[in-house]
């Protein structure tokens, strides 16, 4: 069982609910160590002073602040420590807001808030129970390890959860930041109309758990192979981008796509309900991106298909495809 991270009081108004935090999500990153290649020597860094070359205990370093003339600022650990915020005791809530109204770009990293003992169960049910109908978030303060966060406390599915908040000063500005801003270009009705219907077409409920990690997924494997002394194959390359000529031909053939294909499998593109192989007589090659093709090269197991063009591929899935006639006894 986790232990809790932070402790403390949760208020608004005059109502205090003791809490603990609990981090809500965790890293499966995989870490490597270093070493020199062909020995199993580690690689370790060591904090050098870089005109001498010696070694520097931790004890006699102290940070610098560059200045814009290039000369810095130095300060010592016990200075940031006097004015660092004391640890808090309590999330303060000082506002509610729409929940809709924060924009994601703020959200940094989120948390769980347990009752510190049952008998505060009463209160803190009740404040799920009114976040939740009214679609609001408590914007409060608090201090965790020494930093100042700003936080949205929010009702989730039977627990409360809080997410820190980037500060505003911390989103960067797109027209500083791009090296030219998108400017809005004129759309036909039609091309907004087949681009809803195309939106409708592929859109189905929230399914977090059919989007997995493949790269980690792929990562451990590799080390599995290396480990057992099987030999590492290496993926096949990504589909190439499709060239969108007419924007409106592009939509309707996504569209007529998604109909004629059924009901596809969650996780879009990424899977496929049925084997299109043993059935790709019943496709219509025209209406295919190179994406789709290239998925049907790959079962029918056609070499050579990732340097293909989307006519070279159509070419060669049709002639993969065709009925095998049986020869005669």
């Amino acid at each position: 069982m986790a232990r809790p991270i932070w402790s403390g009081a949760l208020n608004f108004g005059l109502v205090t609910v003791p809490v603990e935090l609990f981090s809500a999500t965790e890293d499966h990153t995989i870490h490597f160590r270093q070493f020199e290649r062909g020995t199993s020597d580690r690689i370790r860094y060591r904090r050098v002073n870089e005109r001498t070359g010696k070694e520097v205990p931790y004890e006699d370093i102290v940070k610098g602040y560059e200045l814009d003339s290039g000369d810095y600022v130095l300060v010592e650990r016990e200075e940031l420590e006097q004015i660092a915020p004391g640890r808090s005791r309590t999330i303060d809530i000082e506002a509610f807001v729409d929940l809709g109204e924060i924009d994601p770009i703020f959200f940094q990293k989120s948390y769980w808030l347990a009752p510190a003992k049952e008998e505060f169960n009463r209160a803190y049910s009740l404040l799920i129970e009114a976040m939740a109908k009214t679609n609001r978030a408590g914007v409060a303060t608090f201090v965790m390890r020494g930093k100042e966060y700003v936080a949205a406390v929010r009702a989730g599915e039977g627990v409360l959860a809080l997410d820190t908040l980037h500060f505003a000063a911390d989103i960067r500005d797109p027209a500083k930041e791009l090296r030219k801003l998108p400017e809005p270009a004129q759309v036909r009705g039609k091309e907004v109309d087949m681009a809803i219907n195309l939106i409708e077409s592929m859109s189905e409920e929230w399914q977090p758990e059919e989007y997995r990690d493949t790269y980690t997924e792929r990562v451990l494997k590799l080390i599995e192979d290396k480990k057992a002394g099987r030999t590492v194959s290496a993926e096949s390359a990504p589909p190439e981008p499709t060239t969108v000529v007419d924007l409106f031909d592009a939509l309707s053939r996504s569209v007529r796509g998604r109909k004629g294909g059924g009901e596809r499998e969650r996780g879009g593109s990424r899977k496929r309900q049925e084997k299109r192989q043993g059935q790709p007589e019943q496709a219509d090659f025209g209406d295919m991106t190179k994406a789709d093709l290239e998925a049907m090269a790959r079962d029918l197991e056609i070499k050579g298909r990732s340097k293909m063009s989307r006519a070279e591929l159509e070419k060669a899935v049709k002639a993969a495809s065709r009925p095998r006639r049986k020869r005669a006894s």
